[in-house]
């Protein structure tokens, strides 16, 4: 007996306005905490002094805070690394002494102040200028690869299907970093690997749902640009979900059981692979359709010369 495959039938494009009136509203309240509040950079960035610390015994991280304080350390980032007894201590700003000096007061006054053993596990150290290159490389990098990505994308389709995916990946870029400004998670280089990610994943599943609608472009002879884009938007929607849903489950375990250390990366690509479905669908899709789209923009340029019917 043969299976009979069901085709959705769901009306995305109906929802459009309230997409972009949501959109537009937390694309204002991403820029809005990215200018008042900022984004909380890490040491990679600002400079300063990472410590790693290792405990017999579960440590304490109230002890360890006020004991740095008390020593006038107290302008420090502590955190667990991984297990309860390895301990991540951040010292922000430039040290213009040794640094061995600074990480040799720390331990000192760690271990006078702890019950167990306590072991200097790594020390590093990233200079204030190191850290003003590595901010401007990485912006460079965002705004490289969506230079590219609208390049790319108007060679291989059209240029309304560029402006769509950029601006679809310009939005998830905001979305994900204002929620990081907003909450004040740190930003440091395994984050920003992340949104670079982003950009890759929300690209991919827009180029898929951007197939799609030029081939059904091309292969229906009746039917509004707003009809093609909704069948496009349900002929891949399965595909689409299938893939959020796998990639999440990744993310979700390496959030929850991949340790302190990569949190911030985790929590990016899950904001970033749930906005970029969503921008996919709503954004993009809806940008085409308001640049005014149509089936001549996308039907194959005719060549003179071409023998047809078997006559020149």
């Amino acid at each position: 007996m043969q299976l009979i495959k069901r085709q959705t039938r769901i009306d995305f494009m109906a929802q459009r306005r309230l997409a972009m009136i949501f959109s537009i509203s937390v694309l204002l309240l991403s820029i809005g905490a990215l200018i008042i509040r900022g984004l909380n950079f890490g040491v990679d960035f600002t400079g300063g002094t990472l410590i790693e610390l290792g405990y017999s015994q579960p440590a304490d991280l109230t002890q360890i805070r006020t004991t740095l304080a008390e020593h006038n350390l107290g302008d420090a980032a502590v955190q667990h690394f991984g297990t309860p007894q390895d301990v991540l201590i951040r010292l922000a700003g430039g040290y213009e002494g040794d640094t061995s000096t600074l990480s040799n007061q720390v331990y000192a006054a760690l271990t006078n102040a702890a019950t167990d053993h306590v072991t200097l596990r790594r020390v590093e150290f990233v200079g204030p200028q190191v850290g003003d290159e590595l901010t401007e490389d990485g912006a460079l990098a965002v705004l490289v690869a969506l230079i590219a990505i609208m390049i790319y994308v108007a060679l291989r389709f059209e240029w309304r299907f560029a402006l769509g995916s950029v601006l679809a990946l310009t939005h998830d870029v905001l979305l994900t970093l204002g929620l990081f400004a907003l909450l004040q998670l740190e930003f440091d280089l395994p984050v920003l690997a992340a949104v670079l990610a982003v950009i890759g994943y929300s690209l991919n599943d827009t180029i898929v749902v951007f197939d799609r609608v030029r081939e059904n472009f091309r292969k229906l002879r009746k039917g509004t640009p707003l009809e093609i884009i909704n069948l496009s938007l349900n002929h891949t929607l399965s595909r689409t979900l299938m893939t959020s849903l796998t990639t999440l489950l990744v993310l979700l375990a390496l959030f929850f059981l991949g340790g302190e250390i990569i949190h911030g990366f985790a929590f990016a690509l899950l904001v970033g692979v749930l906005v970029g479905t969503y921008s996919s669908i709503y954004v993009a899709s809806t940008a085409i359709l308001m640049l005014g789209v149509s089936k001549a923009d996308l039907m194959p340029v005719e060549k003179e010369g071409v023998v047809e019917d078997g006559r020149p």
